[in-house]
């Protein structure tokens, strides 16, 4: 795929500041959500925000390769990509996992967005009330080795796309250049391969680029970063667009997604009700202080 535009990209930070960042603090956020799997069913607005609506960008010009919001120069230094982290070697013992409790697979790769990972990490991996764990976290990347986020995070995981399980949840994070990504065949694959397992599949950001890439969410609604709509329906005319100018986070059937970046926490909230209830949604939203960051005034 040909590098991604930068006009398009430099306009996602004053954007991110004006509506990802004021959508997770509880003013306005933009949620659209089918009534059922059916693509035909109205959307309706759910309490946490206002209903935004749907572009039709079907008739837009050729593939375009999506980037979220930065594009990545290429400085030349052998020591700035994650891949040049030098590889743990170790007798490798892959995470266990609990018995009886769902798994949700959390994808990393080079230069991933950190957030859209420690999001659904920070929310998930809380305990009941009564301390009782719920869910089975776990990092997967291509193989055991350092994987360096695009903030500077190094990351090893716990499994790798050979020897993962099943999982019930599948989370698609981005990085700011998906055109790797993409071209990633072994990944796109692993998406693929899991999603006929899931019980839901998430993206967030560019994340999007990979379920288009993969084929798995054809007329099924979408979102992804401030500003990267208009490519991501060009490069996948299956998809239903979102208006990312209005919509935070969407849901439509088992396939959720986000803007990304804080809007990481919104997408993970809501499917920590589906998976459970309110009562425990609200439990963990405290310990996330998340009412301290809805008040916060500078």
């Amino acid at each position: 795929m040909r590098p991604s535009p930068t006009s398009q990209s430099r306009s996602f930070c004053s954007l991110f500041v004006t509506a990802v960042v004021v959508s997770v603090v509880g003013a306005n956020v933009g949620i659209a959500q089918d009534v059922g799997a059916s693509a035909s069913k109205e959307v309706v607005p759910l309490s946490r925000g206002v209903l935004g609506g749907e572009i039709d960008m079907g008739t837009l010009g050729s593939k375009t390769p999506e980037s979220c919001a930065v594009p990545i120069k290429d400085n030349g230094d052998a020591n700035s990509p994650a891949h040049s982290v030098a590889e743990v070697k170790s007798d490798i013992v892959a995470k266990a996992l609990k018995p009886g409790l769902p798994t949700i697979g959390l994808l990393l790769y080079d230069h991933v967005l950190q957030t859209e990972i420690t999001a659904p990490l920070d929310v998930f991996s809380k305990h009941s009330k009564d301390g009782e764990q719920l869910f089975n976290v776990i990092t997967i990347a291509g193989a055991y080795e350092l994987i360096q986020s695009e903030e500077g995070l190094k990351i090893f995981p716990d499994y790798t796309f050979d020897n993962a399980p099943k999982l019930d949840i599948i989370v698609v994070p981005s990085a700011y250049d998906m055109s790797a990504r993409v071209n990633d065949e072994r990944l796109v694959k692993f998406i693929q391969e899991q999603n006929k397992n899931t019980k839901y599949t998430v993206s967030n950001c560019g994340g999007a680029s990979l379920i288009g890439e993969a084929g798995i969410a054809d007329g099924r609604k979408i979102v992804t970063w401030i500003g990267g709509g208009k490519d991501l329906q060009k490069n996948y005319p299956s998809l239903r667009v979102q208006d990312d100018t209005t919509v935070s986070f969407v849901q439509d059937g088992k396939f959720l997604s986000s803007n990304g970046n804080l809007a990481s926490y919104i997408s993970a909230l809501e499917l920590l009700e589906e998976m459970t209830n309110k009562e425990h949604v609200k439990f963990v939203e405290s310990y996330l202080y998340l009412e301290r960051l809805q008040n916060w005034r500078k």
